[in-house]
């Protein structure tokens, strides 16, 4: 339990849930433990021990400006809040916050079939820093060439479900190439096929802006 954790996902759904924001931190792949101390809980991989994630009740209490609906940005001070009250419920734990861009624009440099499918392809994505992710895509109008929008690991969809390392028959994927109609954009088309993003507009590397994003279905 020692030791930072970076904080990827902060979520707050009041409506549904009370007042209980919820933060992920790591992907659950098999049992988990729950450990309650006061008014936070921490959910951990039975077999490693790792941190996965906290839940805190009455998190009003904690952030007094807490507010939102679904996956929310924490400030620094805001996560520094957090790590005080771990501490005091005896959690030995230290909350970072990861504020690197999981939405981004991409590039798709390299695209080849997938060994083991007759629909999905495999490529090499450049993303922001430079960094090329290989992803596996299945959509039918992925092409080399393409600027397109880059979900990466640690990101929240419109949906709920969150982006982790995965593999679509066997073959790794590191991140998700996106639709119009996955990233809820309004007027998105509602059929199979990535968002194609205009080259002039949009350069590879930079974090994908939504409004941006929207008004291009809109032409």
């Amino acid at each position: 339990m020692k030791g930072t954790i970076k904080l990827l996902i902060s979520c707050y759904n009041p409506q549904e849930l009370g007042d209980v924001l919820m933060v992920v931190t790591g992907q659950a792949r098999g049992e988990q433990r729950v450990t309650q101390h006061g008014n936070v809980v921490r959910i951990s991989d039975a077999e490693t021990d790792k941190t996965l994630g906290y839940n805190f009740w009455h998190a009003k209490n904690i952030i007094p400006e807490l507010n939102g609906q679904g996956q929310v940005q924490l400030t620094a001070s805001q996560v520094e809040g957090l790590n005080q009250a771990l501490k005091a419920a005896k959690f030995d734990a230290d909350l970072v916050v990861d504020d690197t861009p999981k939405f981004v624009v991409g590039y798709v440099e390299e695209m080849e079939a997938h060994p083991d499918s007759d629909h999905l392809h495999v490529t090499k994505t450049r993303v922001d820093d430079g960094n090329v992710l290989q992803i596996v895509c299945g959509a039918p109008n992925i092409a080399t060439g393409q600027t397109v929008v880059v979900a990466k690991v640690g990101a929240m969809m419109p949906s709920g479900a969150i982006i982790w390392p995965g593999k679509l028959r066997g073959v790794a994927s590191d991140g998700m190439i996106c639709s119009a109609r996955e990233l809820a954009l309004p007027n998105a088309p509602q059929k199979r096929g990535i968002m194609e993003l205009p080259a002039e507009q949009f350069t590879a590397g930079e974090p994908f802006d939504f409004e941006k994003g929207a008004a291009v279905l809109k032409v």
